[in-house]
C-alpha cells in the first residue's frame, strides 16, 4: 500500500509546488485505511489548506486507492 499512497502523492506534488507548497508521507495506517501528511511550504500556513487536503489530496487517494477511507494532516 506504501508504493501506492506514495505515487499518488507524487501525482498531486506538482500542483502543490507551483503554488510553493508541498506534501510529505508521515504514516500509513494500512488496518484503519488512514494516511497521514505533513503540509509544508506555502501550504503549511495557509487557510485553504484543509480544503486542499480533504478535496485535492484525500479525494485523489480515495479514487486511486479504495483501501484509503481518511487522509489527516499532521
Amino acid at each position: 500500500m506504501r508504493e501506492k499512497v506514495v505515487a499518488v502523492l507524487d501525482k498531486v506534488r506538482p500542483a502543490l509546488q507551483a503554488d510553493g507548497g508541498d506534501v510529505k508521507l508521515v504514516d500509513i495506517d494500512a488496518e484503519k485505511g488512514i494516511v497521514k501528511v505533513q503540509l509544508r511550504g506555502a501550504c503549511a500556513g495557509c487557510p485553504m489548506s484543509t480544503i486542499t487536503l480533504k478535496q485535492g489530496i484525500e479525494r485523489v487517494m480515495k479514487q486511486e486507492i479504495p483501501e484509503v477511507k481518511e487522509v489527516q494532516s499532521v
